[in-house]
């Protein structure tokens, strides 16, 4: 029995993270590494934790309670932590346990000097590092103090700050055990941090070295900055020598101690050029080991490097996979669509199926390659002028990628004039059965398919939906469709590039487009007034909707005085929308027609803050505004020198602005509707294999691809071990932010604006929605928690097409992600919302009920109070 308490650190690899924790496991791989040299020593096991902890009764008790303690009750944590902490330390360690430890320290020198480090088995893990969460101890000397260390080291795995971090990663207290490393000391003449890659570009080719002189903790601690190299092909390629007031010392009876140095040591380098260099060929070596960018830390002794840490760096976003060596650049698809949240495996591999252009996954996002695009000088100009109409953000950081000469490759343009456009060029007529002619093609189409799919089962049904798909992308790459869009974009654009010549008018557009028809998702905002209007009258429906916390309350309301016809009302709209919801690119995202909850607080909200008839009023009051401005715009064209042409040529631009910019909006919902339709026979499937005993829940296929769903289905054999690391890696990504241009270096590119016309201290964003507003701002980060009062201006990361029966209350919007032609941008001009979009972190910088003014005519945002 004695042996799997103490265990060598030599003899552990990563796959003992169970026995030894993640720390130990990975200094025992480190040992193993050719030319990686470990400081000697051993680690007490897991087992002897749990076997302390079982001593004490009283601590899984302590442990349930905490388990149930809401995390943001911190006096309650405290004060639970706290008692963990002294049961541990007061609990005697047996004498074969002690006896093992001091047999361990015998072999390694009884005399020496040690450090006694935490070894959690929830730390250092590809997702989440714990970094400095659990404690550290060096110079301690002695089998006494040893013990003692060990035993403060079990009870740091309950210090305030650990047990928080481990409830906001979702990880069970008693799943988490302790292991302790204890190893020699090493006295550094310098020490410090190595990243493999930039921890701030995210760039994989670049390596940072921090270093100061004397113990790390001078650094880890924050107590001097260090000394900043960069290293880069085997060469430093910038560095920043800090003045280093202080050092951290062992001192020769145990502990350590802060000290001054003298003046001229101070801005000395800690590490020669060389030096880094060489450290940074070691780093190389243990991420290529480990299989990914490492955060190690090192000690320099009589000019050799020692490694004493190294743990994964969690916080770099992943690179998409090419398998070639070739440079590559990424734009995000997440930013266009409004959605960057992570996606399951499920919604990516549909997205893919259904894309019109190849796309490459990572960090559970999807990215475009456009390296080809930018290679040639014509594609290239064309590329940046229509990525920086919409979003200048990634337009401008392409441009940081294409000035580095040597990143982006140069190719030749294909040919005089190159490939045309998809079709968008050839003019078409202003006229509006065109577009009543391309809905009705989508409908038929729609309706084909939810026809054809009611027979089909099994492995039928996936090749059935895979010609779906086929159709899918006809339907959407519909050259009339395209020109349609398109006639409605450049009639935008060239409004408001010549009414701002001509009149010295900014975003004329916005005011035009008021009310445009045909527009399914500003009917959608409005359709739910309606609802609101059958709703409002009868107070036994308005009280029970006030209490709904169940999808299954329709059923419920037919025993409600006139609840027949608030049900009826209801199921009509999800009829026509109940195939949208947040994030519906994603097929996994629940609809509202399967959580119809998440429209009740958006009901009541227009109940409370609408009188009858509201919907019509807005429309018409929209579709008046815009009357008047054409009158006035062309009036004021008439006056000017040629006026009679431009007047003419405005007006063609308006009629052909108003005939079609609204739908801009219908293929997304084509798309959407088509989703629902796959989505409810790929659940059937689901069910089918719940029912089989295949999967456990039918929710476990939304984290397989299309493709590893067809072989279930054909198979009837699951990899439960898969379906699981996609759940943990799905949760992992919830805590990477994707950017806007991602290169093959691994370096995220957010873009600048690169404006002076903005009063300091405002947030800067893009003009999408002409007007001025002030009001209280509501940070909201899921619609279903909306609480929104008229005049409130809505601040949130992203909005989609879902959001938009929240515009029809509010009076302003500001969004982190968004560009001219994204759907939120469109609304906001239909419902004359002021609004700026593309703000940087804007749901950080705002506070909720801060009084702030929306500039939707310039583009920046104030905080007011």
């Amino acid at each position: 029995m004695m042996q799997q308490y103490v265990c060598d650190l030599q003899e552990v690899d990563e796959t003992q993270v169970a026995v030894v924790g993640g720390k130990a496991a990975h200094l025992g791989g480190l040992s193993r590494i050719e030319g990686i040299r470990v400081p000697g020593g051993f680690c007490v096991t897991t087992d002897a934790f749990r076997r302390i902890t079982a001593q004490a009764p009283s601590i899984d008790e302590r442990l349930e309670r905490l388990s149930r303690v809401n995390p943001d009750d911190r006096e309650a944590v405290r004060t639970l932590s706290a008692e963990i902490r002294r049961a541990i330390e007061g609990i005697a360690v047996p004498a074969d346990l002690a006896a093992a430890i001091t047999r361990a320290l015998a072999r390694h020198g009884e005399q020496v000097a040690y450090a006694v480090r935490s070894s959690a088995t929830a730390e250092d893990l590809p997702t989440a590092s714990f970094a400095g969460q659990q404690d550290t101890y060096l110079n301690v000397m002695g089998p006494t103090a040893v013990l003692r260390h060990i035993s403060r080291c079990w009870a740091s795995l309950f210090t305030e700050r650990a047990v928080t971090y481990r409830r906001r990663n979702g990880i069970d207290h008693r799943a988490v055990r302790m292991a302790v490393v204890v190893q020699r000391m090493v006295f550094p003449h310098a020490a410090g941090v190595l990243f493999t890659a930039d921890p701030v570009t995210g760039n994989r080719k670049v390596a940072t070295v921090d270093a100061g002189f004397g113990l790390g903790e001078a650094l880890v601690s924050g107590l001097v900055n260090p000394d900043v190299f960069k290293v880069r092909h085997g060469e430093v390629v910038s560095r920043a020598i800090a003045v280093k007031q202080r050092a951290v010392h062992a001192l020769p009876a145990g502990g350590t101690q802060e000290v001054a140095l003298d003046s001229q040591k101070q801005e000395q380098p800690a590490l020669t050029d060389a030096q880094a260099v060489r450290l940074v060929q070691l780093g190389r070596r243990i991420e290529a080991h480990f299989g990914r960018p490492q955060d190690i830390e090192w000690c320099l002794v009589d000019d050799g490097f020692q490694i004493v840490q190294s743990r994964p760096i969690t916080t770099l976003f992943p690179i998409p996979e090419t398998g070639d060596q070739e440079n590559h650049v990424y734009v995000s698809v997440g930013h266009g669509q409004m959605m960057t949240d992570p996606m399951k495996p499920l919604g990516l591999s549909m997205w893919q199926l259904t894309a019109m252009v190849p796309m490459h996954e990572a960090g559970g996002r999807l990215f475009v390659d456009v390296t080809r695009r930018l290679a040639s000088p014509a594609s290239r100009a064309g590329l940046l002028d229509a990525i920086g109409r919409g979003d200048p953000l990634t337009r401008d950081a392409l441009e940081t990628v294409i000035e580095r000469d040597d990143f982006v490759p140069s190719l030749p343009d294909a040919g005089p004039g190159g490939p045309p456009a998809e079709g968008a060029s050839a003019p078409i007529e202003t006229d509006p059965a065109i577009v009543t002619e391309l809905i009705e093609r989508s409908q038929v189409s729609i309706a084909a398919l939810e026809r054809d799919i009611r027979t089909k089962t099994g492995p039928a049904l996936f090749d059935f939906l895979l010609e779906a798909f086929e159709e899918h992308k006809r339907v959407l790459g519909d050259p009339l469709s395209m020109q349609a869009i398109t006639a409605g974009m450049e009639a935008t654009w060239w409004l408001n590039d010549k009414l701002q010549e001509w009149l010295g008018e900014k975003n004329a557009a916005d005011t035009l487009t008021l009310s445009a028809p045909d527009n399914v998702t500003s009917e959608m905002g409005l359709a739910l007034l309606d609802v609101a209007d059958v709703i409002r009258p009868r107070p036994e429906v308005v009280a029970f909707l006030q209490g709904v916390e169940d999808d299954g309350f329709l059923d419920e309301l037919s025993k409600l005085a006139g609840g027949t016809e608030a049900r009826d009302a209801i199921e009509a709209y999800l009829d026509r929308y109940g195939m949208r919801c947040v994030g519906e690119i994603d097929i996994t995202r629940p609809r509202w027609r399967e959580r119809p909850t998440t429209l009740v607080p958006v009901i009541l909200d227009n109940v409370r803050n609408f009188e009858p008839g509201a919907a019509e009023r807005r429309f018409e009051q929209g579709r008046r505004t815009a009357q008047e401005k054409e009158q006035d715009v062309l009036s004021r064209l008439r006056a000017l020198p040629d006026g009679d042409r431009k007047a003419d040529e405005a007006k063609r631009m308006i009629d052909r602005v108003r005939t079609f910019i609204g739908y801009r909006e219908y293929p997304k919902y084509g798309i959407v509707s088509r989703y629902f339709v796959y989505k409810q026979a790929l659940l059937e499937e689901a069910e089918r294999l719940v029912q089989a005993g295949v999967l456990a829940e039918k929710e476990d296929a939304f984290y397989l691809t299309f493709q590893e769903l067809h072989d279930v289905v054909r198979s009837n054999r699951v990899d439960d071990q898969l379906i699981q690391q996609r759940k943990d890696a799905f949760r992992s990504y919830h805590a990477l932010t994707p950017p806007r241009v991602l290169t093959s270096d691994g370096e995220a590119l957010t873009g600048a604006y690169r404006r002076d016309d903005v009063p300091a201290g405002a947030l800067i964003g893009l003009a999408v929605s002409a007007g001025t507003v002030e009001g209280r701002a509501r940070v909201i980060l899921d619609m279903a928690d909306a609480d929104l009062e008229a005049g409130d201006i809505l601040v949130t990361p992203f909005t989609d097409p879902s959001w938009s029966p929240l515009f029809v209350g509010i009076a302003g919007l500001v969004t982190e992600v968004g560009g001219l032609m994204t759907h939120g941008a469109v609304i906001a001009r239909e419902y004359g919302l002021p609004a700026v979009v593309g703000v940087e972190r804007a749901t950080r910088l705002i506070r909720d009920g801060q009084r702030i003014r929306v500039h939707g005519t310039d583009g920046y945002v104030e905080i007011l109070a």
